[in-house]
C-alpha cells in the first residue's frame, strides 16, 4: 500500500474556492482504481508543543493500492483539469509518497 500526505498552501483569500473545487473532484477520484483513500484536512488546535498551525494549508491524505495506481491517477484526465482550475489558488506544495516498513 502506498500513502501520499500532500500539504498545499493555498494563497490568502482562497480557502474556500481550492476546498470547493477539491471537493467536487473527490468522487472522480474513489473510482479511479486502486484509490482506498482520498482527503482533504485542515489544521486542529491542539495545544500540543509540536504542532505548527497554517490556516492556509489542506493536507490531503490518500492511499493507494499501488505505486502504478498513484502514477496513473497523476495523469488522469480529471486530475488534469482539476490542477487547471486551481494553479492560481496555490502558493506551494508539497508531497510524501510512503510505503510501510
Amino acid at each position: 500500500m502506498i500513502n501520499v500526505i500532500a500539504s498545499i498552501q493555498i494563497k490568502e483569500g482562497q480557502l474556500s474556492s481550492f476546498v470547493e473545487i477539491f471537493k467536487s473532484n473527490i468522487p472522480k477520484v474513489l473510482e479511479e482504481k486502486g484509490c482506498i483513500e482520498y482527503v482533504p484536512t485542515i489544521d486542529v488546535p491542539t495545544g500540543l508543543p509540536p504542532q505548527e498551525l497554517n490556516s492556509d494549508v489542506v493536507t490531503i491524505i490518500e492511499k493507494w493500492n499501488s505505486l502504478e495506481d498513484l502514477m496513473a491517477h497523476l495523469s488522469s484526465p480529471h486530475m488534469l483539469v482539476y490542477r487547471e482550475k486551481t494553479k492560481t489558488l496555490v502558493e506551494k506544495m508539497s508531497v510524501k509518497v510512503l510505503e510501510e516498513v
